[in-house]
């Protein structure tokens, strides 16, 4: 008996200006997103990228303090060739993230001083859509960005983003799309930039170095397989995939 096929995917919307990126680690955007943010940069749209950690711990052969200077540099010129300018790091230590107020804070920062119309961020899910578990970190940026944009609307919820540093509220985000999701329902044709998606992903040549090879080295054919089942569900030749969190019921 075979399996039923998967359903089609939605096309994303597109009548935005300004998205912000929060995600956990150097790399995470790279992993699929990338080549949606260049189509958007094309566009003429406004993408920042916020790092809560430095990926410090992310190569198991050279040292924190080594490392968080290198991934911070490979991930600003892995930006820059998908058109993103501006690379903000947090400074949260790598692969202890904990989900609670301290990140919810941050997140509602971030949101207040860029006042986005699309807040991105990376799988919050238990797994990624099988039986191997989700990265802690993905887990807890995910949930906290959940709840950090919804923070960022109401004055009262840390008053003192406002009373000392003058951010004022800010409720204008339509949506939260989270990449690489397997609860995604909608795509975006990454066609014409899949190949900027993957020259982003190579950008990161010591943290690829330190995976020691496997299917998650080769940037090409890892991103390839996933670009192009999400095509088949969006019908073209690439795409890259999106769970969409309205924040409003209309």
């Amino acid at each position: 008996m075979t399996e039923p096929a998967a359903p089609p995917f939605t096309p994303l919307r597109e009548d935005w200006s300004t998205a912000v990126a929060i995600v956990a680690h150097p790399d995470d955007m790279e992993y699929g997103a990338a080549a949606a943010v260049a189509r958007w940069t094309d566009q003429g749209k406004n993408v920042v990228y916020v790092m809560v950690t430095s990926g410090e711990a992310g190569i198991d052969g050279m040292h924190p303090d080594e490392a968080r200077p290198l991934r911070e540099a490979e991930q600003v010129a892995s930006a820059a060739v998908v058109g993103v300018d501006v690379v903000e790091f947090l400074g949260f230590p790598d692969g202890v993230l904990e989900y609670g107020l301290p990140l919810r804070r941050e997140v509602a920062r971030v949101v207040r001083r860029h006042r986005p119309d699309i807040v991105i961020t990376g799988n919050w899910r238990e797994t990624y859509g099988g039986t191997v578990p989700n990265q802690a970190d993905h887990i807890a940026v995910g949930r906290a960005v959940l709840d950090g944009v919804r923070d960022a609307g109401n004055r009262w919820v840390f008053r003192e983003l406002a009373e000392s540093e003058s951010l004022e509220p800010w409720n204008g985000v339509r949506e939260i799309w989270a990449a690489g999701s397997p609860d995604a329902g909608h795509a975006v044709d990454t066609t014409d930039t899949f190949a900027r998606g993957v020259a982003s992903l190579e950008a990161h040549a010591a943290y690829l170095a330190g995976l020691g090879g496997g299917d998650m080295a080769d940037a090409g054919e890892w991103l390839e397989g996933f670009a192009r089942g999400a095509g088949t569900r969006l019908g073209t030749r690439f795409a890259a995939s999106f769970e969409v969190v309205p924040l409003s019921f209309g």
